[in-house]
């Protein structure tokens, strides 16, 4: 008899937290000590012995009226206001550490399995119904972060949208990596999805139309150009292809690569903790403010239940194997062996040029996390030969799970695989 089920894990977002905290508390409590040359005793200050006349240090006038008038009195008031930044952000960590609410859709069963990695059929899940002829659809998420973002909550999961379109999706549930992944690299994790691939494919009599999101949309990008009669169409959503085509953010990656590649050779993987790091660098102060604003929120409102199954995904992610992670950082991020046409898979160097299969390239332009000159590489004259583009006024994460993701990404996506429908 099965056990009933435990209380749920303790949260320990927003990961790092140690870093988000010192962030904050280094940013504000330093602000203080801006005011210093502004005091009176302070020799930047004060006129020199034969400059009596010499006008206040452009220190000093850059103050606000206020300041000028009465610095002890902005000096308090500037500390009561770091003390007010600080305690909101507490406050909106417990609070959303302290949040009822969890996901509520049960996770669809497996179909296929090898390793850690798994294929979760959604028409086989609780509450979903699919016709007979529906149409089997291969699912690929990022490695980075777990499925879940394509099947949030009811009214924001993607792969169940599909569902009642006339879709069988199987979504790709790559685990928590274990000793079977020990040894993959990121040509590794192609081969599997073609084994599961052509298990479907077998399964269906048919080829697949293959949709891949963020990295999950690199490995497609492989998949189809090693499996061709498997795929009969291919979505990449917000996919990265040409890591050289601007580099503005990746400082750190690029910096720090090396030393990671070899952290995660000394540990065998890739911390979560460090790729939540990588993020971090991306916009420092991108967490703090989502939570400062979450704090002002009324804990029961819709707003306050999607920022905290958004963060639960977020900070559930899993660890990368160590070679797959060496793949990113330093053959990806620092060679560009995808924009250069030099990954090899198989035996074969992907180059989108010459895979056939229609396919539709989605490039949301306030993407943070894949630069949309990266993915619209696909599209360029070394890119796909049968893509259609679509760009899309929205981010990342919001393309899937945004108020507007229905509208503006899942519809059209879906009517892109009907007009295909075979």
């Amino acid at each position: 008899m099965p056990l009933p089920p435990g209380p749920p894990a303790p949260r320990l977002g927003p990961r790092p937290l140690p870093l988000h905290l010192l962030t904050a508390l280094q940013t504000w409590g330093s602000c203080a000590l801006g005011l210093t040359p502004s005091n009176d005793g302070s020799p930047n200050s004060r006129p020199g012995p034969d400059r009596d006349d010499a006008p206040p240090s452009p220190s000093r006038l850059s103050l606000p009226p206020e300041a000028a008038a009465d610095p002890a009195a902005f000096r308090d008031a500037l500390r009561r206001e770091t003390v007010r930044r600080l305690d909101l952000l507490a406050a909106g960590v417990l609070a959303y550490r302290q949040h009822a609410v969890r996901r509520v859709l049960d996770d669809p069963p497996p179909a296929w399995r090898e390793g850690a990695t798994c294929l979760r059929d959604v028409g086989a899940a609780q509450g979903v119904s699919v016709a007979a002829d529906a149409v089997p659809v291969l699912v690929v998420p990022s490695l980075v972060n777990r499925w879940q973002v394509l099947d949030l909550a009811p009214g924001k999961s993607f792969v169940r949208a599909l569902a009642a379109e006339g879709f069988r999706p199987f979504v790709v549930d790559w685990g928590t990596p274990g000793e079977d992944e020990r040894d993959m690299n990121a040509a590794g994790c192609v081969k599997r999805l073609a084994r599961g691939l052509e298990h479907l494919a077998a399964t269906y009599g048919r080829p697949l139309p293959v949709i891949g999101y963020c990295m999950g949309g690199t490995l497609t990008v492989a998949l189809a150009a090693i499996q061709p009669a498997a795929v009969s169409g291919l979505v990449a959503l917000a996919t990265p292809w040409d890591f050289h085509a601007d580099r503005t953010g990746q400082g750190m990656l690029v910096t720090m690569g090396p030393a990671l590649a070899e952290l995660a050779r000394t540990a065998g993987e890739l911390p979560t903790d460090i790729i939540q790091t990588l993020f971090y660098s991306l916009d420092p102060w991108l967490v703090i403010n989502k939570f400062l604003r979450f704090a002002t929120l009324d804990m029961a409102s819709d707003a306050a239940r999607d920022f905290v199954l958004l963060e639960d995904w977020l900070n559930d992610g899993a660890p990368l194997p160590e070679r797959v992670a060496r793949d990113c950082l330093l053959g990806w991020y620092g060679d560009n062996l995808t924009g250069r046409g030099e990954w090899v898979v198989n035996g074969r160097a992907i180059r989108p040029r010459d895979i056939a299969v229609d396919a539709l390239v989605v490039i949301p332009a306030s993407d943070r996390i894949v630069p949309p000159l990266s993915a619209a590489a696909l599209v360029g004259p070394k890119g796909l030969p049968n893509a259609t583009r679509l760009d899309l006024p929205l981010g990342h994460i919001g393309m899937m799970v945004g108020s507007s993701a229905a509208k503006r990404c899942w519809r059209p996506v879906i009517d892109w695989l009907q007009a295909r429908r075979s």
